[in-house]
């Protein structure tokens, strides 16, 4: 028992440094008292969670139906991957975003 919220606490702190990276202003907490404005900022944040998660998801799954992974990952291996990672997120400088082209991450990325 006392393992499994030991695991637990641990997904949440790595979400909590995952959020302090993806809202960095004021060391990640929110600055202002305004409810409008917390509501937003919160609103925004659940936003990017989604799609933070929602690439990382593709990005296993792509990596995953590679048949050289098939028999390196155990039962055990497959419980403990999760699409909460953000190593990969770059916080800082431009980001250029073409929403008139699809990510191509499967095999074919005209799809």
């Amino acid at each position: 028992m006392g393992r499994q919220i030991e695991e637990g606490l641990n997904v949440v702190e790595a979400w909590n440094r995952a959020n302090a990276v993806i809202a960095y202003g004021k060391s990640g907490e929110i600055s202002t008292n305004h409810k409008e404005e917390v509501e937003m900022t919160v609103a925004c944040l659940r936003i990017l969670q989604a799609g933070l998660v929602y690439v990382n998801t593709l990005v296993l799954q792509h990596v995953l139906a590679e048949p050289e992974w098939a028999d390196l990952l155990s039962r055990a291996d497959r419980r403990g991957l999760t699409a909460l990672f953000w190593e990969h997120v770059r916080p800082y400088g431009e980001v250029w975003l073409d929403l008139g082209r699809r990510l191509s991450i499967g095999e074919n990325p005209d799809e």
